[in-house]
């Protein structure tokens, strides 16, 4: 294939791409539920193998939420999209971006979620697709979600599931809202209240955490995106590579505190807010994050985000970075004499003090 047949058509697969970000829909119903989890979940609420749904077209469970879908299309706000399926109308799944000003932001966090026989009855099950990681109190890396509304929690009995009132936007919008918040560290029954300096440092210490295991929960979807969402992914990592790229900047070098940076910060993520002081960072945390940072900046580029400044300022602090490989050291072999110990030794051979104590140093000067 010749350079230019190949850029043609390289060129016609970014339009396609293009288009098709262009026209993705917040809401939509889909065929394609191959990945979802609840399909062969021992929870699923389907009999045999989980691909037949038992919901009846003609039961109250069936109305109840395709009542939902209308809810859903309607109301959705613009951080939260999600996909129904066709063939089974039990299944959902929603992602939910991640909110400026918490160590949330610019991620992307799917839940799947299956409505039990007798809806709405019952609230639906709903899991967080974790990828092993836990990086929220109410988000298991099992990917339980411990939520009121969903009755996986104690709490007060107006916070609970109300079959009359309930609804999967007010699911979202409460994980949106609440559990994914500025300082989750607080969402963990017993620990204390806001405000102590103690339990701010803790706090502060969480949201490191967090960030990077968002960071890891980043390239784990640019790596492989869920179904019916790929091309949402794409394009949301693509429009936000410079932003996310920026935090993680100016996080390792404590221009601003972890979860805080905003896009007005430039390229070293230093403010007019914040420049004129540091945010004291753990090491564990600087370690943590220069090694995704590369990690990152790499996905990013092969996803097609627009990364050259990254990337050369990368290489250059690689040149201008002391290496902390260990050094090898190699056994000295022995060299023949140069001319000053030559010149040296004759001298010390015509004044007779050749067979004297006194020796040439590793500088070339006489010692005794």
């Amino acid at each position: 294939m010749s350079t230019t047949t190949k850029s043609t058509t390289c060129n016609g697969e970014i339009e396609e791409e293009l288009k098709n970000a262009l026209s993705f829909k917040q809401f939509d119903v889909v065929s394609d539920d191959s990945d979802h989890h609840y399909l062969h979940s021992h929870n699923n609420n389907n009999k045999k193998d989980g691909r037949d749904c038992i919901i009846a077209p003609s039961s109250q469970a069936h109305k109840k939420i395709v009542q939902e879908w209308r809810i859903l299309e309607k109301n959705l706000p613009d951080s939260i999209l999600v996909r129904v399926y066709e063939n089974r109308v039990d299944l959902l799944r929603a992602v939910i971006i991640g909110a400026a000003g918490t160590p949330y932001h610019d991620g992307l966090y799917f839940f799947d979620f299956s409505f039990p026989p007798d809806y709405p009855t019952r609230p639906p099950h709903v899991y967080y697709r974790s990828h092993g990681l836990r990086l929220n109190p109410n988000m298991y890396a099992n990917g339980r979600v411990c939520l009121s509304l969903l009755n996986t929690w104690s709490g007060k009995k107006s916070e609970k599931w109300n079959p009359n009132e309930s609804t999967v936007l007010q699911i979202l919008v409460s994980i949106q809202a609440l559990v994914l918040n500025e300082k989750p560290y607080f969402n963990e029954p017993g620990h204390a209240m806001l405000g102590r300096a103690i339990w701010e440092k803790k706090s502060q210490a969480y949201n490191e955490d967090v960030f990077l295991l968002s960071c890891k929960t980043m390239l784990f979807l640019l790596r492989r995106p869920p179904r019916n969402f790929e091309v949402f992914v794409g394009n949301h990592f693509r429009d936000r590579a410079d932003s996310i790229l920026r935090a993680c900047i100016a996080y390792m070098d404590g221009f601003v505190r972890v979860g805080y940076y905003e896009n007005n910060n430039d390229i070293d993520g230093s403010s007019s807010s914040s420049s004129s002081s540091s945010v004291e960072v753990s090491d564990r945390f600087k370690a943590s994050m220069e090694k995704l940072y590369s990690e990152l900046l790499i996905a990013l580029q092969r996803s097609g985000a627009s990364v050259g400044n990254f990337v050369e300022r990368l290489k250059v602090e690689k040149r201008t970075t002391p290496s902390r490989a260990p050094q090898v050291v190699l056994k000295k072999k022995k060299q023949q004499p140069g001319i000053a110990k030559k010149v040296i030794w004759k001298l010390k051979k015509v004044l007779g003090v050749g067979k004297s104590k006194a020796g040439v140093g590793a500088n070339g000067i006489v010692g005794t």
